[in-house]
C-alpha cells in the first residue's frame, strides 16, 4: 500500500500497484463524498463526519451513497452499501475518511466493504483514533483491496478539523469569533454594541455556532448583554449547544435569560471556591452547574478545557468578551480566529477594543493568521484564519 500526498500531483495517484489513475472521476466522486459527510454537521459529534459513494469508474455511475448520523449508530459505508447491493462487487469506495477495522458501537466497516466485494477503496486521510488510525487501511490491503490515499486530503482534514485536533491534543477545538468596527471596536465608550454588525453577519454567526458543541464567554459579556448563547440556525442538531461561563465572582443572575433557560440547554458556570454558597445554590436550583474546584476559579483555561473534554465536547466558540478572548490568544489555546468587520468608525480612547490583555510588546510577537478566507456578508466582511503557532 503507498500512502501519497494529495500535493503530489494534480492528475495522477498512485496505487498499491502502481497504476496510474486519472483522477476527473476520482475527484468528483470525492467531493460528493465530503458533501455527504457534511451533512451530519452538527449530528455526529464527538464522532467524525463520513461520507461514502459506491461508484463505477468505468461507467461512471453511482451505485449507493451514506453519510454518517451518531443516532442512526449505522456507518456512512454501510449505508451506502445497502444502496448498492450486489453492484457493489468490483467498484469503488469513496470515503470521506479511513473506513475502521474495529468492532465499536458497529461492526467493523473494513469487514463489509471486503464482503461487499469492493474493488479499490478511495480516502484523503488517516483516521487518528488509535483504534483505527491505519489498521483500516492495512485490513483492506491484506484483503486484496487497492487502497489509494491522499486524494483531496486537505479539504478532508479541514472539514474534520475538529475531529482530528480533540484526537491528536486531547482538548476541544478552540474557535475564537468576534465583531468589531474598522476601527477594532467591541462597543462605544457608553458600552453600546448592538448592533455592530449586519444582520446577515448574525445569521453567519449562527451557522457557525451549529458546528459547535459549545459556546464560551466571560461574566462581563453576560452581565452587560442578558445574551441566551443558542444555536439559532434552525439545523437539527445532536446536543443543545452548551453554554460556558468564566465567572469567577459568581455574578450570573438566577434571573437572566441564561439561569431561566438551563433546564432546556446545560449552562455551566466555572468559579472560585470562595464564592457564597448561597448564590450557587440559587443558580443550582435554576439548573446550572456551578464548578468551584477546577484550578484558578475558571482562569486556568487549560483546566476548563479538560474539563470539558471530560464532558465529550469536541469543539468550542468564544464569542467573548475582550479579557477572554487575549486570556485564550496569550494561553496558545486558540485553534482559529474570525473576524466580522464592519465598515463603520467608532473611535474613542475609552471604546473597548477587541482583544484586551497585555497585548504584544513588538510586531514581532503579534499574533500571525495563516491559510486566511475572506468573504462578504451583507455590508461586513469576516476574516477567517488559524493562528501560526510554529506547528504547522
Amino acid at each position: 500500500m503507498t500512502l501519497i500526498d494529495s500535493k503530489l500531483s494534480d492528475s495522477i495517484l498512485v496505487t498499491p500497484d502502481f497504476r496510474l489513475v486519472t483522477l476527473d472521476f476520482d475527484k468528483q466522486m470525492m467531493r460528493r463524498a465530503l458533501e455527504l459527510a457534511a451533512r451530519g454537521t452538527g449530528q455526529v459529534s464527538p464522532s467524525p463526519l463520513v461520507g461514502c459513494v459506491i461508484a463505477s469508474g468505468e461507467t461512471g455511475e453511482i451505485f449507493g451513497e451514506g453519510f454518517y448520523l451518531y443516532e442512526r449508530v449505522r456507518h456512512a459505508e454501510t449505508l451506502a452499501l445497502e444502496q448498492a447491493g450486489g453492484r457493489a462487487a468490483g467498484a469503488t469506495a469513496y470515503v470521506s475518511l479511513e473506513p475502521h477495522a474495529h468492532t465499536g458501537r458497529t461492526p467493523p466497516c473494513t469487514t463489509a466493504l471486503i464482503d461487499a466485494g469492493i474493488r479499490r477503496v478511495i480516502a484523503p486521510i488517516e483516521d487518528p483514533n488509535p483504534l483505527v488510525a491505519g489498521s483500516g487501511f492495512a485490513h483492506l490491503a491484506r484483503a486484496g483491496v487497492e487502497v489509494s490515499i491522499g486524494l483531496l486530503a486537505d479539504e478532508a482534514a479541514r472539514l474534520n478539523e475538529k475531529y482530528i485536533h480533540c484526537m491528536r491534543r486531547k482538548r476541544p477545538f478552540v474557535h475564537l469569533k468576534l465583531a468589531s468596527s474598522l476601527d477594532g471596536r467591541i462597543a462605544t465608550r457608553t458600552g453600546d454594541a448592538r448592533w455592530i454588525t449586519s444582520e446577515e453577519s448574525r445569521r453567519r454567526v449562527h451557522q457557525l455556532r451549529h458546528e459547535y458543541d459549545a459556546i464560551l464567554v466571560g461574566a462581563g459579556t453576560v452581565a452587560i448583554d442578558n445574551p441566551l448563547l443558542t444555536d439559532r440556525s434552525a439545523r437539527p442538531r445532536r446536543r443543545p449547544l452548551a453554554r460556558i461561563i468564566l465567572d469567577g465572582r459568581l455574578n450570573l443572575s438566577p434571573t437572566s435569560q441564561l439561569a431561566r433557560t438551563a433546564r432546556e440547554a446545560p449552562v455551566v458556570v466555572f468559579t472560585s471556591e470562595q464564592v457564597v454558597p448561597e448564590s450557587a445554590s440559587a443558580l443550582e436550583a435554576e439548573g446550572v452547574e456551578v464548578v468551584r474546584n477546577v484550578a484558578g476559579g475558571g482562569r486556568d483555561l487549560a483546566a476548563v478545557l479538560d474539563d470539558l473534554s471530560r464532558r465529550t465536547l469536541q469543539s468550542i466558540i468564544v464569542e467573548g468578551g475582550a479579557t477572554v478572548a487575549a486570556a485564550f490568544l496569550e494561553a496558545g489555546l486558540v485553534d482559529k480566529v474570525s473576524f466580522f468587520v464592519a465598515p463603520i468608525i467608532i473611535g474613542g480612547n475609552d471604546a473597548k477594543a477587541a482583544i484586551g490583555g497585555r497585548g504584544a510588546a513588538t510586531i514581532a510577537e503579534a499574533f500571525n493568521l495563516r491559510d486566511l478566507y475572506i468573504t462578504r456578508h451583507g455590508r461586513d466582511v469576516e476574516i477567517t484564519g488559524y493562528p501560526d503557532k510554529g506547528d504547522a
